[in-house]
């Protein structure tokens, strides 16, 4: 027995011995740099269950030993994290630095310098105007929805570059930028001055028929209490019935969405319906009484999105408004803010939402009540000439009398 468990040993120690210089001679070929004429093939030991950061290091290995150039190592670190979060293929989520999360909250509080326009990406991947500011330096400039931006400052730019096409157009109040615009198959280009824009989310007047009319045009921190305070003033002055215009309002904060929609609808009615990766569903109501008693129409077209649909549906679904105009525009998925340690943060798609009925929304849109195009195959107001008829805003004011 002795004698047999030596010649086990013996045995064993050889193909240990044998498997060792296998290895040890393969991590060696992997290694190899292999050149053929002006090329150079780095074999790097490959391994699909890698973490990142290990296959990022063997990245940085090879830049830092053959890389001519200086190496910015920051900006690699920015960059890759970038890169990382884009490969979701997602177009909503997006990592920020800190500097442009600081620019992010900025935009989201209605108070930054530029020219006052929204952007989204379209199907193809090229940045699309989605709306521009009302009497912002882009709206007197003549930039409509669905311009295309080609490029800024001389720089082009598509769908992967939306933040850092934004970051360029943003800039010193007094400054200029020029824009290179898509519109159909003509190429235009615009110099812009650049001014601080604050957003005045909600304007009113009083129509015919003792008909009140709030346009809002983003829903941003405070357009609540903004609407709020608008709609009073319209019912101090009697008013019998209310349009409320979200054309070409490309959504904003949530939030904002449902407070309007508290005031419109019936306490205890569902508003919204999310749901997460893992199909938890979360049901929102109205807690409190509603504040609007006179009959209501909602206009929408193909630039009313994500917020502009969460409350559109909301009217809809609990049959508290008649919805006029044009299919929205589809966007059914909600983002959240998730900072991290050192300032920076990752917006990320976390859930997608339904109306109360449980209508989808995303990539679908909601459909009207009453659809209603305007004339000449226009798709936003901003394209009406002078003295053109508002055949949208009509049909409202003729349902409400």
């Amino acid at each position: 027995m002795e004698k047999r468990q030596k010649i086990y040993k013996m045995i064993m120690l050889v193909f240990l011995t044998a498997f060792l210089t296998f290895l040890g001679t393969s991590l060696y070929i992997y290694n190899y740099v292999l050149e053929d004429g002006d090329k150079k093939y780095v074999l790097l030991p490959g391994n699909d269950n890698l973490e990142i950061g290990t296959e990022l290091e063997r990245v940085k290995t090879v830049i830092d030993k053959y890389f001519l150039g200086e190496v910015n190592e920051e900006e690699l670190n920015i960059s890759a994290i970038k890169g990382y979060v884009e490969g979701l293929g997602d177009e909503y989520s997006e990592y920020y630095t800190p500097d442009e999360l600081e620019e992010f909250y900025a935009d989201a509080l209605g108070n930054y310098t530029g020219i006052g326009i929204y952007m989204s990406i379209d199907t193809d991947n090229q940045i699309i105007v989605i709306s521009p500011v009302k009497d912002s330096p882009a709206y007197k400039a003549g930039i409509l929805p669905g311009d295309i931006i080609v490029s800024v400052d001389g720089e082009n730019y598509n769908g992967d570059s939306l933040t850092e096409a934004s970051n360029k157009i943003k800039g010193q109040e007094g400054e200029t930028v020029q824009l290179q615009i898509k519109r159909n198959e003509e190429i235009l280009d615009f110099s812009i001055m650049r001014e601080n824009i604050k957003l005045n989310h909600v304007e009113s007047r009083i129509l015919e028929n003792n008909t009140g009319y709030l346009e809002v045009s983003s829903f941003d921190e405070g357009c609540a209490d903004e609407f709020e305070e608008k709609y009073k003033e319209l019912e101090k002055q009697g008013i019998e019935s209310l349009i409320i215009d979200l054309r070409d309002n490309p959504g904003g904060i949530v939030s904002e969405a449902i407070d309007i929609a508290e005031m419109l609808v019936d306490k205890g009615k569902t508003l919204l319906i999310t749901v997460d990766k893992n199909n938890n569903e979360e049901i929102t109501e109205s807690k409190q009484d509603k504040i609007v008693n006179v009959p209501i129409v909602v206009l929408v077209n193909a630039n009313s999105a994500s917020a502009s649909e969460i409350l559109s549906g909301a009217l809809k679904d609990n049959d508290a408004a008649t919805i006029v105009g044009t299919k929205t525009y589809g966007k059914g998925v909600m983002q959240e803010v998730l900072k991290l340690s050192d300032g920076s943060a990752i917006k990320l798609t976390t859930n997608e939402f339904f109306s109360p009925n449980r209508t989808k929304i995303h990539k679908t849109g909601i459909e009207p009540d009453v659809i209603v195009e305007l004339p000449n195959e226009k798709t936003t107001i901003l394209k009406l000439e002078e003295g053109e008829e508002d055949t949208q805003l009509n049909k409202a004011i003729e349902i409400l009398k």
